[in-house]
């Protein structure tokens, strides 16, 4: 019986050129103007909002921010000493720990092995080794030919800190460590080193 009721009144608000949406509010013709209410009282102020069209200089810096707040981010959920030089940030979580571990620790939290590519770079990497009075592991890799360094891009090596007489590995030692003098060496992937990413 009520299915009847709704039907049929569905039926009349169609014959007589009533609209109706799904949410039971039904549009007809307007009705006459009443008269004007009292003023009500004002409401709560609410939040400033943003323009109604952004700039370029203020999209920039939006995506500045954007980035420095992301950058900080995965910098603090090492938890550890960080480093900023330039745009990049360094840190570690103090662990030492064997070269796949160190780059798999970085990758979660969206960085990378310490790679530096700078006098700047490189003394800032140091200063964190000397601050956990160990030796750590750099991003940089040898290659197929023995003594040809790369970044683990791929990228070739643009700045270089070795140690008098290194690299000698010759083939045997296949990543890079850097001394609490900030000075390089080449040495085998397998022992434990400070973990410090960049970002």
């Amino acid at each position: 019986m009520l299915l009847c009721s709704l039907t049929l009144t569905l039926i009349w608000l169609v014959v007589s050129g009533l609209e109706c949406d799904m949410k039971e509010v039904c549009l007809g013709t307007p009705g006459l103007t009443g008269e004007r209410g009292e003023k009500g009282e004002p409401g709560e102020r609410g939040p400033p909002g943003l323009p109604t069209y952004l700039g370029e200089e203020f999209q920039s810096t939006l995506r500045e921010i954007s980035h420095q707040i992301l950058q900080s981010m995965r910098v603090l959920s090492l938890q550890g000493s960080m480093l900023a030089v330039g745009e990049k940030v360094f840190s570690t979580n103090g662990q030492s720990v064997s070269f796949d571990a160190i780059k798999e620790s970085c990758a979660r939290v969206g960085g990378r092995i310490a790679a530096p590519r700078s006098p700047e770079e490189n003394e800032a990497v140091a200063s964190i080794v000397r601050k956990h009075n160990t030796y750590a592991y750099l991003g940089l890799a040898e290659g197929p030919t023995a003594g040809d360094f790369h970044y683990l891009d791929g990228t070739p090596v643009n700045y270089t800190n070795w140690y008098p007489g290194e690299s000698r590995g010759r083939g045997k030692e296949k990543c890079v460590e850097m001394y609490t003098d900030g000075q390089w060496n080449d040495k085998n992937c397998l022992q434990y080193r400070l973990a410090i990413c960049e970002f």
